[in-house]
């Protein structure tokens, strides 16, 4: 009996990517264990958009030294953007790293982890790296639905990779180009989900709305038997359609919640960073969808101290930021990926002014995120309670429909119920409330 341990990192692809690799490792028989010590391969999935993010898998890495010299176990892999960018390098600094590869080689994980299990005392390593941008390798699990850590609530990726080369991001490099999935093919998974118990699907791309035909992608999804909420990430802002829409006006399934990336408020950097849009068209754009949804959340990615960025540039993200009263924003410093045009700008700024610019944004973005949630006190949201939350004892957590995490008390027996929850309390990063109606979506 094989046991194997996973780590995930980074974004909800790499939680789907995991899901169903760990679904075809149980299908061979391996047993998955929380006890990483008692582990004969551990796992990691890794995010390489920043450089925080392959910092953190670094650090863990280097924690198998003792184990490997005194049993040669466990045996690593590394998979995902990470080790696509970098894989190389981890396959040379450390002996117990015996597998790297690829988003788009996951489908040729469970036969090289076999191998490399069947190599320990040997120096033979595999790298399975995307040489083809265009290629890719899915697992296939037939008939069974991937297996999740959470029962109520999956991921399905319905396109993979990005054609549109935005000049910080490493995205294309490491997940390759624009791939769209089978329409037919994501409608069989997501019947399978709901027949396995899940109630709430997200439908996951790097630029999910570029996917052919999305709004009736949408629809399709949000008539499938047993799924109740439908959600989408993320957004790409000039293909963001009316009739995209239109599908969330019209169908009550499709939840009002829109992560919607501006990545900087001056139209000088925009152009730097090979966005296709002006602020002006992503402001009339909010308005757009602000008429047809108005209670619609809306969430963005920021990036400030991009390569030339002048105070009076960054001060125009501040003004974005302000016009549009986003309900959260995911903002970073720039990070240079090496790789990428930008990486190669002369005007790179000094990191304290990166990290100035980014505790101002975040001061800002704080202020208005608890002022849009206080306003929620007393309203009632429909929740679907999906999870304990992370801290606080006897919480559960759920989400309002315009993505906004609740929290409020109550035991194992209510997971998996729909909740009518009045809010108490408000947080800039979630809301409290307490229940006034539980309904069992299903037994």
């Amino acid at each position: 009996m094989i046991n194997f341990t996973m780590k995930v990192y980074g974004c909800q692809m790499n939680v789907y990517d995991s899901d169903k690799l760990r679904t075809a490792l149980k299908n061979r028989g391996w047993t998955e264990c929380a006890d990483e010590e008692r582990a004969d391969v551990v796992i990691f999935t890794g995010c390489s958009v920043r450089d925080k993010a392959e910092q953190k898998v670094w650090s863990e890495l280097g924690r198998y030294s003792p184990s490997w010299e005194k049993y040669r176990r466990p045996v690593v892999a590394v998979a995902g953007c990470i080790a696509q960018n970098i894989g190389k390098k981890m396959l040379s600094r450390y002996p117990w790293v015996r597998l790297v590869a690829g988003p788009r080689n996951i489908g040729r994980v469970p036969d090289a982890l076999e191998s490399a299990l069947s190599q320990v005392n040997t120096k033979g390593k595999v790298a399975l790296l995307d040489d083809d941008p265009r290629a890719f390798t899915d697992i296939e699990l037939g008939e069974t639905p991937y297996s999740r850590l959470n029962r109520w609530r999956a991921f399905v990726t319905i396109a993979h990779g990005c054609d549109n080369f935005c000049t910080y991001c490493i995205v294309p490099y490491v997940r390759g180009r624009f791939l769209s999935r089978p329409f037919s093919e994501i409608i069989k998974e997501a019947r399978m989900l709901a027949d396995d118990g899940v109630i709430e699907i997200t439908l996951l791309g790097q630029n999910v709305n570029s996917y052919p035909g999305f709004s009736n992608l949408l629809r399709e999804v949000a008539k499938i038997n047993g799924i109740e909420l439908v959600r989408f990430v993320t957004s790409l802002p000039q293909d963001f359609s009316d009739e995209i829409i239109t599908a969330m006006a019209e169908e009550p399934k499709i939840c009002p919640s829109i992560n919607l990336p501006i990545q900087a408020g001056s139209n000088e950097v925009l152009k730097r960073m090979n966005r296709k849009y002006t602020r002006e068209e992503y402001f009339a754009l909010v308005e757009k969808i602000r008429a047809r949804l108005p209670e619609v959340g809306i969430t963005s990615d920021l990036i400030v101290g991009f390569p030339g960025e002048s105070e009076e540039d960054f001060l125009k993200s501040m003004d974005a930021i302000n016009r549009v009263r986003f309900d959260q924003v995911h903002t970073a410093a720039y990070s240079v990926r090496e790789g990428t045009a930008a990486a190669r700008f002369p005007d790179q700024l000094p990191l304290e002014v990166r990290m100035e610019r980014l505790n101002r944004v975040n001061a800002l973005q704080n202020k208005i995120s608890l002022e849009i949630n206080r306003e929620l006190l007393g309203k009632e949201y429909r929740i679907l309670l999906d999870d304990h939350a992370p801290k606080g004892e006897a919480l559960l957590q759920g989400r309002a429909p315009t993505d906004k995490v609740v929290l409020l008390k109550g035991d194992e027996s209510m997971l998996g119920s729909f909740v009518n929850v009045k809010i108490t309390n408000a947080e800039n990063w979630c809301l409290e409330g307490e229940k006034t109606e539980i309904r069992k979506n299903r037994d």
